[in-house]
Parts: C-alpha cells; structure tokens; sequence
C-alpha cells in the first residue's frame, strides 16, 4: 500500500512541527497516529500526531449565528473552502539509510514539506526496536495529551504487529512503559485508564502484574 499525503508543513523544529491540510483531509489522520516527512539524504522524519485543530473565520463566526444553516451551506463551506486545519506533530525519531533511530532528527523538515500516513510495514519497522527509546519523547513532551497519544499509538502499533504474528510486542512496550514511569505513578495511571476502551488494555493490565 503506498503512502497517504495528509498535508503540507507549516513550521518545525527538532522536536515537532505543525501540519496544515484541507478540511476534506480531516478524516485520514487521528490523535496519536504515526506519520512521516521525507527529507533529502534519505533521511525520514517520523512523528507522532498530538492535537488536531480546526481554526474559525469571519464566515464561520456569521454562520455559528444563525438560527437555521442549510445542510448545503455547510457542506460546502467543509468541502469547497479552504478552512484552516492544523495538526502538531510530536518528533520521535527518523530513518536514514534504512536505519532506525529513536534520537530526535538532526535537523527540521521544510515548510510545504509533504506529511505521509505511514503504512503498516513502515510502522512495524520504526517499533519494532525492543528498546522503545521513541518513548521518553512522548512522556517527556510538554501540553500534549500525554496518556491518551500514548494509548492511541500503542493500538495502532499492536494491530500492525499483531497482523504479521507478533502478538507478543504489547507485552513488551508495556513492560518499558512501566518501568520508565515507575517514578510517576500518576502518569502511569492514567496512561492505563486511557486504554480502558482499547484492544490492548489486557497486555498493559499483564505487564503490570494484574
């Protein structure tokens, strides 16, 4: 399956970068999804989405107001105006040469930089490093959602190994979790209640010897 484009870069820095991207683009990424920039060298910066945002204008404003909208008004205003939708992406590591690394890329991506969905394999590749080094950047980030990305991206990271036979990675990922959040039980707390309504809440509860 071949990579989605969601969006063009807006700003960046080594350690995140903001995505903007049309309304009818809205329904390809979600909270927590891996996605990737391709930058020159061969390098690939991988990243975490941590907010998806939908900013107003005048129009939306008058609209808001009125007692009656038609559906058609509406419709178009999602499809055929360019309303402005922006994602964070949280950095946590890039690929060069075919190699993985969970250090924070060398140098930002370029604004109008294209955004890819990542596929599967490309998922399963950058996760599968037992040593979950791309963790510490999710738990040390600051305003983000820390427990419900993190919950997010260990369902989809699971679904993607677990389709190629390796059930056994949440076990893993889970364990490191723990033990990098054994001097923050309130973080780790809650990073287990996100995933209450999840696949993997029973490979966490496992981990943690419940």
């Amino acid at each position: 399956m071949s990579a989605i484009e969601i969006g063009k870069l807006l700003r960046a820095s080594t350690t995140g970068f903001v995505v903007g991207c049309r309304l009818s683009q809205i329904n390809v990424p979600s909270l927590g999804e891996l996605v990737r920039v391709d930058l020159e060298d061969g390098y690939q910066v991988f990243g975490l989405i941590t907010d998806i945002h939908i900013d107003d204008d005048g129009l939306v404003r008058q609209l808001v107001t009125s007692a009656n909208i038609d559906p058609e008004i509406i419709k178009d205003n999602r499809v055929n105006r360019n309303v402005p939708v922006e994602m964070d992406v949280l950095a946590i590591g890039y690929i060069v040469n075919g190699r993985v690394s969970h250090l924070l890329p060398p140098r930002p991506p370029l604004s109008l930089d294209a955004i890819y969905q990542v596929t599967e394999a490309e998922l399963v590749k950058f996760t599968e490093n037992s040593r979950f080094g791309y963790f510490r950047h999710i738990l040390r980030a600051d305003n983000i959602p820390t427990a419900e990305v993190m919950a997010a991206h260990l369902q989809q990271a699971y679904k993607a190994h677990h389709s190629i036979g390796n059930p056994q990675w949440i076990e893993k990922a889970a364990k490191e979790l723990i033990t990098m959040l054994r001097d923050n039980y309130d973080l780790l707390v809650n990073v287990l209640g996100a995933t209450t309504d999840m696949d993997v809440e029973l490979g966490l509860e496992a981990a943690n010897g419940h």
